[in-house]
């Protein structure tokens, strides 16, 4: 059972000339730290305002 047409000559010489200096560092802006955030509303608070938002 396949999937498509599949090619083998296509999967053959992938090599890719890349400038590794070039790249983005994905880890330049990491963060260590946390976050929190206090609610003086309850569930079902939180729930119709959700709602009402949803309304609109």
């Amino acid at each position: 059972m396949g999937f498509g047409s599949y090619d083998e000559s296509e999967q053959q010489d992938q090599s890719v000339d890349a400038d590794e200096d070039r790249g983005v560092n994905v880890h330049e802006n990491d963060h260590d730290g946390s976050v929190s955030f206090d609610a003086d509303a309850d569930s079902d608070e939180l729930v119709d305002k959700l709602q009402s938002m949803k309304d609109d």
